[in-house]
């Protein structure tokens, strides 16, 4: 579709009615009342920009966040050809938000309204998004959990709002506050620089470990990152698309990487390793049976296999080897919030530098196009592309 044709819609069941909350930037249509630009997903391939109405006042707990910058996810990708895979096709039991909805769950902004009983943020502040949203007093919720209970709702997924909007509305508990040294490009790759975070913690990486990360998209690229910044003495990034290991080459971030389909990846993996062995923690980005394989061969015996990459159908595992190895084979989804002023200390640090990762920019207007449908090419070598929704 021209994604320059944008469509006026009415709010529909998914979407809470503006009532009377004035939104800094907001603005009117022809008949007087509020609108505001953003990207819904209606069915597969049928993505839209378009005008509909803002949030209402937010509810008490809740604020509203004027949406800086907002990152293409490779989920949002999915859904955009074969969806709907995650968002909602009938209300959802937590939010009540069903298809047409807004995507995007890695963003930052500012907040713009509060609702009563908001005690931690005020009107101006820089935020980012967890975009794991939960019924209070969930069984997981209140063990630190949340982001893994079969109950939780995903802003951008399964919310009315989300980050390809220029207004979002959450609650207080699903923003973090970004200091100064934090921009708002960094902000808005908050939520997978702590998906990337939480992996290694899964894994165990520490000063002096050795990793093997498969799959060089955006998330393998900063677990590699994150690997580095928890100590790791050697990260091995392995790829099999050359022209991606291009693109990481040139960002000379000091990972070593290989080729999979190489005949000598093997021993260009353990080589290295101490007596040969292997590597201490292997993490499997690329959500591809043959890699799995790859992790379990190459991790030490006693060593640890992290899986992050998600399946399309369910992979084959070698049993006999992963037990006879005595590897620990774990998972890695999400992050949950305790993490959070962690990851924004370490970017405000950097400690880790996520923005490394920003292979292209695009406004509301070309997203589709330059965004979406270049993100849909099966041998591009993009890692981030960055909508800048209100910047």
């Amino acid at each position: 579709m021209d994604s320059s044709h944008i469509e006026r819609v009415g709010g529909g069941a998914s979407l809470r009615r503006h009532a009377c909350c004035r939104l800094h930037g907001a603005k009117k249509d022809s008949q007087g009342g509020w609108i505001m630009k953003a990207l819904r997903f209606h069915a597969a391939r049928d993505l839209r920009l378009e005008d509909i109405d803002p949030p209402a006042a937010p509810e008490p707990n809740e604020v509203i966040v004027a949406v800086s910058h907002c990152g293409i996810c490779g989920t949002d990708i999915h859904e955009y050809l074969d969806g709907p895979i995650f968002v909602s096709t009938r209300p959802h039991p937590l939010t009540g938000a069903t298809a047409p909805l807004v995507l995007g769950h890695e963003f930052s902004g500012r907040i713009a309204a509060v609702g009563r009983g908001v005690s931690r943020f005020s009107d101006g502040d820089r935020v980012a998004i967890l975009p794991h949203l939960n019924k209070p007093g969930d069984y997981f919720v209140r063990r630190g959990i949340g982001h893994i209970s079969d109950t939780t709702a995903l802003v951008g997924l399964s919310s009315a709002y989300g980050g390809m909007g220029e207004y979002a509305v959450l609650p207080q508990d699903n923003i973090v506050k970004l200091p100064d040294s934090v921009s708002d490009e960094q902000g808005a790759l908050f939520e997978p620089m702590a998906v990337a975070i939480n992996a290694i913690d899964r894994g165990g990486v520490d000063a002096g470990s050795t990793v093997l990360v498969t799959g060089a998209g955006p998330i393998g690229v900063l677990v590699a990152m994150a690997a580095k910044a928890a100590g790791a003495s050697r990260v091995v990034v392995s790829e099999a698309n050359p022209a991606r290991r291009r693109r990481l080459e040139s960002l000379q971030l000091g990972y070593e990487i290989v080729d999979p389909t190489s005949a000598n990846f093997g021993d260009a993996v353990m080589g290295p390793t101490e007596e040969g062995l292997g590597v201490d923690v292997a993490v499997e980005c690329a959500g591809n049976e043959r890699a799995l394989a790859d992790c379990i061969r190459l991790v030490r015996r006693g060593g640890t296999v992290v899986q992050v990459g998600i399946f399309v159908d369910p992979p084959r595992v070698d049993m006999r080897l992963l037990v006879s190895k005595a590897v620990t084979l774990t998972t890695s989804w999400g992050f949950p919030i305790t993490i959070g002023p962690r990851v924004v200390q370490m970017i405000a640090v950097r400690q880790v530098q996520p923005e490394k990762i920003i292979t292209g920019r695009v406004t509301m207007a070309d997203a589709i196009v330059r965004g979406f449908d270049t993100l849909a090419q099966p041998d591009q070598d993009h890692l981030k592309i960055l909508i800048a929704v209100g910047a």
